[in-house]
């Protein structure tokens, strides 16, 4: 992926659940001056209940998830402004259909964790409708994203402020800058 010069920017946080997508993603939205967007608030009724069963969601159940998250980049992208949305992404097939979705420009933020990381942030979470049980679903599922264009890995077993930090150092290494304001 060739520099960003600066002017748009849509970035996804990515990564299994666990992995504090939503926290990293409005540390890195508020660095950036961006506006974030709970990927999970985008999910139809349908696979919040499967997951809140502990039923693992299909490639069929996520296809309308991830197209409205790209409908929400693209017109964010349109209006001429930046987002920042977190989604596990976890295939190669899921970035490719965003990317395709934000016209090409897209960067993705992978948090890297250990599994034992991963099942203990997931036990202390508070009313998140995702179960634990369902971590290895997902981790069985993911496809690292080495070497794809604009992604960035960061490992998670740091405090937020620093794992964000490492993310927006990437990122402007890519040639994502903050927008002033």
């Amino acid at each position: 992926m060739t520099e960003n010069n600066g002017t748009l920017h849509a970035i996804i946080v990515m990564g299994v659940s666990g992995s504090g997508k939503s926290s990293i993603g409005e540390k890195i939205a508020a660095g950036l001056g961006l506006p974030f967007v709970e990927g999970d608030a985008l999910h139809p009724a349908a696979n919040v209940e499967k997951m809140s069963r502990g039923i693992p969601l299909s490639d069929e159940d996520r296809v309308p998830w991830l197209d409205r998250i790209g409908k929400e980049m693209k017109a964010s992208l349109t209006k001429g402004e930046g987002i920042i949305v977190s989604c596990s992404a976890l295939k190669r097939s899921y970035r490719d259909r965003l990317r395709t979705a934000a016209g090409g420009d897209l960067y993705f933020v992978y948090l890297e964790g250990s599994k034992e990381l991963l099942t203990e942030r997931m036990g202390h979470r508070k009313g998140h409708f995702m179960p634990t049980s369902l971590l290895e679903s997902q981790l069985q599922t993911l496809e690292v994203p080495t070497g794809e264009p604009g992604v960035v890995t960061v490992d998670i077993d740091d405090t937020i402020d620093d794992i964000a930090s490492k993310a927006l150092k990437a990122l402007a290494a890519l040639g994502v800058r903050a927008f002033p304001g």
